[in-house]
C-alpha cells in the first residue's frame, strides 16, 4: 500500500506543479525571471522528471497492493476497450494535428479560430485522449497501485482542462470565450 501512496503523491506533485507553475500568479513571475523559453524549459524538465518518476515507481510495482476488483476482458468488453483505446489515440494524434487555442503550442496566435476538426468534439483533445487512456486501463487493472496510477490520468485531464479554460478566460484572450461557446 505504501507504493500506492507514493504514486498518489507523485500524481499530486505532477498535477500541482503543472497547474501551479502555469497559474496566472506564478507563470508571469517565472517568465519575467527566466524568459519565455527558459520558463518552458524549466517547466518541461520538471514535468518530465516528475512524470518519469511516477512511471518508474509504477512500473516497479504494478499489479501490487490489495486487489480492489478483478475483470478479465473478453468478448464484447475486450472489443469495447480496444475501440476506446483507438478513440484515445485518435484524440491524442488529432490534438497534435490541430492544436487547441487553450494549449501552450498556440501561445503566439493572437486569436482562436473557429473550431475545426477534433475541436467540434472537445477543446481539449490531448487531455481527453489521455483521460480516456486511463479510464480504459482501469477496467482490467484492479490492484491498488494500478488504480491509483491509471485513475490519475482522467483526474488530471479534467482538472487540467478546467485550469486551462479558466486561465484563458480570466486572461481575456480575444475570441476564446466564443471558441468555448
Amino acid at each position: 500500500m505504501q507504493t500506492a501512496v507514493a504514486i498518489l503523491l507523485l500524481w499530486l506533485i505532477f498535477a500541482g506543479s503543472h497547474i501551479g507553475l502555469s497559474s496566472r500568479r506564478m507563470r508571469p513571475k517565472l517568465v519575467a525571471a527566466l524568459g519565455e523559453n527558459g520558463f518552458l524549459t524549466v517547466y518541461s524538465a520538471f514535468s518530465l522528471l516528475v512524470f518519469g518518476s511516477l512511471v518508474t515507481v509504477y512500473a516497479g510495482s504494478r499489479h501490487s497492493g490489495p486487489l480492489l476488483w478483478s475483470v478479465t476482458p473478453s468478448g464484447l468488453l475486450l472489443w469495447i476497450l480496444y475501440g476506446a483505446m483507438g478513440v484515445a489515440f485518435v484524440l491524442v494524434v488529432a490534438s497534435l494535428a490541430t492544436p487547441s487555442p487553450s494549449s501552450m503550442s498556440t501561445r503566439f496566435q493572437a486569436t482562436p479560430r473557429e473550431p475545426r476538426g477534433v475541436h467540434h468534439i472537445t477543446r481539449h483533445a490531448l487531455f481527453m485522449g489521455i483521460g480516456l487512456f486511463g479510464l480504459v486501463h482501469l477496467v482490467p487493472n484492479g490492484h491498488a497501485t494500478d488504480v491509483v496510477f491509471f485513475a490519475g490520468f482522467p483526474v488530471f485531464a479534467v482538472l487540467g482542462s478546467m485550469h486551462q479554460d479558466a486561465r484563458k478566460l480570466a486572461d481575456g484572450v480575444p475570441g476564446y470565450r466564443e471558441f468555448c461557446d
